[in-house]
């Protein structure tokens, strides 16, 4: 048995791709010596900014003899049988096969094809170069005259196999035994026989970690220890940490001082300056709970001053950063936020479904109506929306996109006379009687109170949360009302120009936006039926479009809902209300349900709750999500209950009676239950039971009280029990018969009324 260790070495790889290149390499060699029947013993995967490694143990020196029989056409077939089995098998004479007896087939040919096991080293020459060749990178380039791609230049490939190089060669490059270190503390190069030494030689004398998480590791604990030396605290960022994690081989933290005056600016300006541009880490002083003057900076290299140089160098450049963050700052806090909306006119929200301004304009009116139903002041809830994308235009968001809603909250803080210093005072905004003089001022905002002012300001912030399932959901009713209103308005514009998600591509995130209204609706738990706010939502759009025969559907800037008129105009004419409600909205609006009624499910199921019994409740066509919910919580417990198990079996003896009756007589038993024709002491029990069952049912479910209305259906049991066994069902009397079928249907339709046990399992 030998190691093998092979390394790929280039120049500098991108951060992002180094995890994934890691294991797509370790996994391809393996897919080759196991295609090859190549047995091996552990493997171990490296990466690092310059290279890829892959070391396995117990290589065996082989692979496995293999031995396959082959079978072919009976003794005496034509010939041109033969000869096909013949090229097949590889054989040259019929005579080489062996000729096999059946009783049944009698006799055919067979031929023993015992193929012998290749070197490892013959293997490996073979697989290394065709997975170079074949390895797939995000974005690769060419170097030189030849064809091979690699995501940098190939510098060299070291592949040892038992202490020797395995020998091959890549458009000039051919395989060795040397590795290269660190730029300037070691470069070597080294020379090595396997992986003990290659390890000596690179974390040694190279100045290279190799390992990924032993690299990662270092950097957050000697981060968090130089900031604790200094009496501060790191602000974890884990994507930072791993993106570092891919720029140093020999990672060095270097705890370095920023310019004071600039923690006026935003906290998330500072962050995304330092992060984006820099790749440094942010600190924070733990007695103000506000960002410290500070930074973590990775280095590449031991400095011999102790990264005194390298850290006020990176100071410069990080104040050089926040000096374009302040200009664009104060030039956005002179600009009110209603003189930045007009600008989103100017922009397409989707081509089919006009600009962003237009959007504003139906998210505004969208959230007027919901604001009663989720508790908030429809006129705060509007004067929100219309403020709520006007950032989207700000010079610091076109810098930091990330930033969205997050700085129009900022501006609508200062423009709404509240005076902040975020980055002094983590994040606590404290009031001023002063608005500074650097702040415009808003129309929309003037006159509120200090706390009107920060509900719109929160919402302008929120209103795009949840932005996935770890996000979290605003919780206050003013937020609520814009995040409902612009995923609503964004779902239902495009179901109207049919461009919906399609197996793995969502290029709008509406699957996102649709699980964000579930997530929004019953983590607040706001009481609305999805099919009214899809209709809402779907009035404000009914006007935009028109219809002509030789387009199709095109849209009109046309906002108001009333104004649906006969309009001839430009050879176009608008559908009526009822036309447009009926034969367009109708049928898109109800696949939106469905679509919500997808996102709900995914949502409980991730909360564990059981697929049948969600589709179960889903059948009755409820659409308050609220209500399904618990519905669904009430059917698992009672389901969970000896009652609920025994019930479910009954239901299920009836129902299966039911259906093999209604295919035999091609009919449906539906019908009322004749009370004279109940003779039995078991069915006339039953048939009280489920009368008395059903009106309790009805009772608990109008008040929404589902756990009472599973306690109405559990005293169904013992009668439905009972009537199995002491009823035959198939009486000879037909009118007995008949009536009996109507009882049982009468059971299927009673639980109905709670769930549709038909799509329970068990």
């Amino acid at each position: 048995m030998s190691q093998l260790l092979l390394e790929i070495f280039s120049e500098e790889i991108p951060a992002r791709m180094q995890a994934k290149a890691e294991a797509d390499l370790g996994s391809a060699l393996i897919k080759a010596f196991d295609d090859a029947g190549l047995g091996y013993g552990g493997v171990e995967t490296l990466s690092g900014p310059r290279r890829l490694a892959v070391i396995v143990s117990d290589v065996a020196s082989k692979s496995k003899d293999v031995r396959e029989e082959r079978k072919g056409p009976k003794v005496g077939a034509p010939e041109k049988a033969v000869e096909g089995f013949m090229r097949g098998a590889g054989l040259t004479s019929i005579d080489q096969a062996e000729i096999r007896s059946d009783e049944k087939k009698g006799d055919f040919y067979v031929a023993v094809i015992e193929t012998p096991g290749r070197s490892a080293e013959d293997i490996i020459a073979d697989a290394v170069p065709a997975i170079i060749k074949g390895f797939h990178w995000p974005k690769s380039m060419r170097w030189g005259e030849g064809d091979l791609r690699w995501v940098r230049p190939l510098q060299r490939v070291t592949c040892v196999l038992g202490g020797k190089v395995v020998p091959f060669e890549l458009e000039g490059l051919k395989s060795g035994n040397e590795v290269e270190g660190h730029r300037i503390h070691g470069r070597g190069p080294f020379e090595i026989n396997d992986a003990r030494d290659y390890r000596a030689a690179l974390e040694d004398v190279g100045h290279v970690m190799l390992s990924r998480d032993e690299r990662r590791d270092k950097i957050e604990m000697d981060a968090k220890k130089v900031c604790a030396d200094a009496g501060l605290e790191l602000v974890e960022d884990k994507g930072l940490l791993e993106e570092v994690t891919g720029l140093a081989e020999w990672p060095v933290v270097i705890l370095g001082e920023m310019d004071p005056a600039f923690l006026d600016l935003p906290e998330e300006v500072i962050q995304l300056s330092m992060r984006v541009h820099q790749k440094y880490f942010a600190v924070r002083d733990p007695k103000t709970g506000g960002l410290a003057p500070n930074f973590v900076v990775v280095a590449n290299l031991q400095a011999q001053d102790g990264g005194k140089k390298i850290a006020e160098g990176n100071s410069r450049v990080l104040s050089a950063r926040l000096n374009d963050g302040r200009f664009f700052w104060d030039n956005d806090l002179a600009t009110p936020l209603e003189e930045m909306g007009e600008k989103l006119s100017t922009i397409d929200f989707k081509k089919e479904l006009g600009t962003i301004a237009d959007k504003v304009e139906r998210v505004a009116a969208l959230a007027r109506e919901l604001a009663p139903k989720v508790g908030a002041d429809p006129d705060l809830a509007e004067r929100a929306a219309r403020l709520s994308k006007s950032d989207l235009v700000s010079e610091m968001v076109y810098e930091f996109p990330e930033l969205q809603g997050v700085m129009g909250r900022y501006y609508a803080l200062k423009q709404g006379g509240i005076d902040i210093a975020p980055s002094r005072e983590g994040g606590n905004l404290a009031p001023s009687n002063e608005i500074p003089a650097s702040a415009g001022t808003s129309e929309i905002l003037s006159g509120l109170s200090e706390g009107e002012v920060r509900q719109i300001a929160d919402a302008i912030r929120d209103h795009y949360k949840p932005q996935g399932p770890s996000d979290a959901v605003p919780t206050e009713p003013v937020s609520i009302a814009i995040a409902l209103a612009d995923k609503l308005d964004t779902l239902v514009g495009f179901w109207a120009i049919n461009e919906l998600p399609t197996g793995s591509k969502d290029p709008f995130a509406l699957r996102r936006a649709a699980l964000g209204v579930v997530r929004l609706v019953l983590e607040n738990q706001v009481r609305l039926n999805i099919m009214d706010l899809n209709d809402w939502a779907g009035q404000l759009y009914a006007p935009a479009f028109f219809h002509d025969e030789g387009q199709g559907l095109l849209w009109t800037s046309a906002m108001s809902f009333n104004r649906m008129e006969a309009n001839t105009e430009d050879g176009a004419a608008f559908w009526t209300e009822v036309e447009l409600k009926e034969s367009f909205w109708k049928p898109k609006l109800e696949l939106l349900l469905s679509f919500f009624a997808d996102r709900l499910k995914q949502y409980l199921r991730d909360q564990g709750k059981r697929h049948d019994l969600i589709d179960a409740v889903f059948a009755l066509g409820e659409d308050d999500l609220v209500a399904i919910t618990k519905r669904v919580d009430a059917l698992s417990d009672f389901l969970s209950s000896e009652d609920g198990a025994n019930l479910l079996a009954g239901f299920k003896r009836a129902v299966n009676i039911l259906k093999a009756e209604e295919k035999k007589h091609d009919t449906e038993y539906g019908g009322e239950v004749d009370e004279t024709l109940l003779t039995d002491v078991a069915e006339k029990a039953l048939y009280s039971a489920l009368n008395k069952g059903e009106n309790e049912a009805n009772d608990a479910l109008q008040q929404e009280n589902f756990e009472a209305a599973m306690t109405a259906m559990s005293k169904l049991r013992a009668p439905i029990d009972a009537f199995f066994e002491d009823v035959i069902v198939n009486a000879d009397d037909v009118a007995v018969r008949q009536n009996r079928l109507y009882l049982l249907s009468t059971i299927r339709s009673v639980l109905g009324r709670v769930a549709d046990f038909t799509r329970i399992e068990g």
